[in-house]
């Protein structure tokens, strides 16, 4: 994946390589950031409409993950396509993309 390349030649050029455990805590917190917002956005819910979420911070969180991709050795396109895989099958087999857990 292109763009993940591009965060693994980032985070070498500028030695931010990190422990997988922290990949994951990073994650996390950027997850969160966007909870945040969107909590902020619509009042705690009160309106659901008016869920917002800034740009930068969705890249945080993309980043995160690519990063967090990169750092257990796994394409993160091939995920991607795994993943799609399993919710078209959910979709094709019961008419819901949810995995019923």
């Amino acid at each position: 994946m292109e763009q993940q390349e591009r965060v693994a030649a980032f985070i070498d050029r500028h030695g931010l390589d990190c422990p997988l455990a922290h990949r994951v805590l990073d994650l996390e917190s950027e997850v969160g950031e966007l909870a945040k917002e969107v909590l902020v956005s619509t009042d705690y819910g009160d309106r659901p409409d008016d869920a917002a979420i800034a740009v930068d911070e969705l890249g945080d969180a993309l980043f995160a993950l690519l990063a967090l991709a990169e750092s257990a050795g796994v394409d993160a396109e091939e995920a991607l396509d795994v993943a799609l895989g399993k919710y078209r099958q959910r979709l094709d087999e019961s008419g819901d993309a949810g995995s019923g857990a």
